[in-house]
């Protein structure tokens, strides 16, 4: 069983509610728009991070971390892009790694069970009916945007489960 933290889009903003809510978590997630690296660093002080980078991270934050992490959380595989749209909508340049195709080496490559995306500061749990596929997109956690509550997420993945969803309010 592996306990996971997501959060999306903080924009350099350091909430201490983040570690308060994140500290019994085996892994902290974060789906890009980190703004700086100290919040990177203080992430993973709490709990191993990973993380991609978003549209308005620096050269910094793109060295240190990619566009898109694909990788198996337990039996899960899992996908994060920033800027990643949502089921039926998705962003063009997500859907290469969405869909099921061949890589370069003509290995099969199916879809992802979880996908997860920022971006839109809009909280968004949506399974793709089609792909088989999981969404979420955790809201924003940061002060910018024009959202009225950012948002975390909480949830376990327990072999080929996900389950135990919790969305965390910060007012």
């Amino acid at each position: 069983m592996k306990r996971i933290g997501l959060l999306s889009d903080t924009h350099s903003h350091w909430d201490e509610r983040y570690a308060k809510y994140f500290c019994s978590c085996d892994e902290i997630w974060h789906a890009g728009d980190m703004g700086t690296l100290d919040i990177a660093d203080r992430l993973a002080v709490i709990a191993p991070l990973r993380a991609v980078y978003g549209n308005i991270d620096s050269t910094v934050i793109r060295r240190k971390f990619p566009l898109v992490q694909r990788f198996m959380c337990e039996e899960v595989d899992v996908l994060i892009k920033h800027i990643g749209g949502y089921p039926g909508r998705y962003d063009r340049s997500v859907v290469q790694y969405l869909y099921p195709h061949r890589d370069e080496d003509g290995q099969f490559v199916p879809a992802p069970r979880l996908f997860i995306s920022g971006h839109s500061h809009i909280l968004k749990v949506m399974m793709d009916d089609k792909l088989g596929c999981l969404h979420i997109n955790p809201g924003a956690a940061g002060l910018y945007g024009q959202q009225a509550v950012r948002t975390l997420v909480r949830f376990c993945i327990v072999g080929p489960d996900i389950r135990d969803l919790e969305v965390i309010e910060l007012y």
